[in-house]
């Protein structure tokens, strides 16, 4: 016998009757559910209240997108946000990247991402874009970019050039993505790079170069190319490399 998922929790449909006050009785379970111990319950209450958007439970559904631990809920709560109006979401979202809460800061930021809403983008600092936490660094890269103003994507990209040569290769990488994004308005940021004192930040720009080049280069064989030829020559030989 299979259930259905308001059976499988214990939940029944409502009736809701035209022109009168909506309550909601099924709230305080959805509250319940989503931060009950079994990450399914978690996930199928996520799934529900975004398939009844309610303005009622935006306070609950980013509160638990501050705290909750599994990636695959996250995603289903920042989908049910995208289900609400942004005028009611967006200044929520906001005030959650002013939070000392690192997963916090970097949900928000995904979620403002996902909901695009071009209101946001004042918020998205200098100091969430250097965000000591990379997490948070990472989720504010990919919102600025889908969010970036027209006319400005030179001024966002002088800004991520900064950060050129920050961390583990995952972390690079989401960096990479976010300048090629941005197409020709990063190309002197990374030429410039290329020639930094600094070899992990010339590796970093030139490997980024070639993804620039040709999207459909594979990121670890950019990099591994990029530092042998660091090693090799230094600016010369990167220099050597963009010629041909």
């Amino acid at each position: 016998m299979t259930l259905t998922l308001w059976q499988g929790l214990g939940w029944s449909p409502e009736v809701v009757p035209i022109n009168t006050p909506r309550t909601n009785p099924l709230d305080a379970h959805l509250v319940d559910a989503l931060a009950a111990s079994a990450s399914s319950t978690r996930l199928e209450a996520a799934l529900a209240v975004g398939a009844r958007p309610d303005p009622a439970l935006l306070d609950t559904l980013v509160a638990r997108c501050a705290v909750e631990p599994d990636f695959f809920v996250r995603d289903m709560l920042t989908w049910a946000l995208t289900r609400l109006p942004p005028a009611i979401t967006v200044p929520r979202l906001r005030a959650q990247l002013c939070s000392e809460n690192a997963r916090a800061r970097s949900q928000a930021l995904h979620t403002l991402s996902k909901v695009g809403d071009a209101s946001a983008w004042p918020a998205l600092t200098r100091s969430l874009l250097r965000d000591s936490d990379d997490e948070v660094a990472r989720s504010a890269w990919r919102a600025a970019v889908a969010l970036v103003p027209d006319g400005r994507e030179k001024d966002l990209a002088e800004e991520l050039a900064t950060q050129l040569g920050r961390g583990d290769r995952e972390v690079q990488l989401s960096l990479s993505r976010a300048l090629v994004a941005l197409g020709e308005a990063v190309e002197p940021m990374l030429r410039a790079a290329t020639g930094s004192d600094d070899p992990g930040v010339r590796a970093h720009a030139s490997a980024t170069e070639r993804l620039l080049r040709d999207p459909d280069a594979g990121f670890e064989l950019a990099v591994d190319e990029a530092r042998r030829l660091v090693a090799l020559g230094g600016e010369r030989g990167l220099g050597q490399r963009a010629d041909r």
